[in-house]
């Protein structure tokens, strides 16, 4: 106490000195409304300044989810976009019921926003894992799609993960055909590079040429049909046949995936339980 008591003696002056000053300043703003306003347009953009540095960071841990939900939304509009396309080029000659068919088909897909966790592209067989599993509506034989094009078939799921099998893996044969033509084949990696894939037994007499856009057929409820798979970047006659073999440049790039949208068919499980039962008839 008496260290305080000759401190507060020895800088009595400086001490005066400030109790003035704060006073002066309070006085000259509170009294003189020049002052005044000059004093709280400052303390204003100090204040706004700090707010929108605050909302920045807010903002940036936000865009995860702003990103997911347009995800979605742009999951929803890809297949519309496909499903107008596909209707224009058929408008001529089409019957009213043809049409009414192809639109009840695309209204049976939904869309589900996962994040890539885990992804190999250097292996012979490549697996992907997501942060949603059977909890989110999840199971197998879902497609999965990103922004650009095709990633593969969820393989397995638990409760909160799921394992996608990947385009980049010999085991998923994907039904495809160029667009603009009825005629498909089936693509498959051949393990070489992570950037292209080969379209197998597409008829000879079909015309295409080099730089035409490969999309899926729609012949399985796995994928609608029209979703981008990639463009012809070579071809050659397969051994001993009348077919052709495409090279496909992916449009997918698989060393940068992040978020994948998982398509969601309302009459996929039926259809392969009852594709599977006629099978196991033969």
């Amino acid at each position: 106490m008496r260290k305080l008591i000759y401190f507060l003696i020895r800088h009595s002056s400086w001490l005066l000195y400030m109790i003035y000053a704060v006073l002066s300043f309070v006085l000259l703003v509170k009294y003189n409304p020049y002052q005044q306003s000059v004093f709280f347009s400052s303390a204003n953009e100090v204040a706004g300044q700090v707010y929108a540095v605050k909302g920045g960071i807010t903002g940036y841990f936000g865009l995860r989810e702003i990103n997911r939900d347009l995800q979605k939304r742009n999951g929803a509009l890809e297949v519309e976009v496909a499903n107008l396309r596909e209707r224009v080029r058929r408008l001529e000659g089409d019957s009213l019921l043809e049409r009414h068919e192809r639109d009840s088909i695309f209204s049976n897909y939904n869309f589900i926003v996962a994040q890539v966790i885990n992804n190999s592209v250097s292996n012979s067989h490549n697996y992907i894992t997501l942060n949603k599993g059977s909890r989110d509506g999840l199971h197998s034989e879902m497609g999965v799609v990103d922004q650009n094009g095709i990633v593969g078939i969820v393989n397995a799921v638990s409760d909160n993960f799921a394992v996608v099998i990947s385009l980049l893996n010999p085991k998923l044969r994907l039904s495809c055909k160029v667009k603009g033509s009825s005629y498909f084949g089936s693509l498959v990696w051949d393990g070489k590079d992570a950037r292209y894939a080969v379209l197998e037994e597409m008829p000879r007499h079909v015309k295409f040429a080099k730089g035409d856009t490969i999309i899926t057929s729609g012949y399985s409820a796995v994928f609608p049909e029209g979703i981008m798979v990639g463009v012809i970047s070579d071809f050659s006659k397969q051994r001993n046949d009348n077919f052709y073999a495409l090279r496909v440049q992916l449009s997918t790039d698989f060393n940068r995936l992040n978020d994948v949208r998982i398509i969601e068919s309302k009459g996929q499980r039926e259809k392969n339980a009852l594709e599977r039962e006629a099978m196991g008839n033969e």
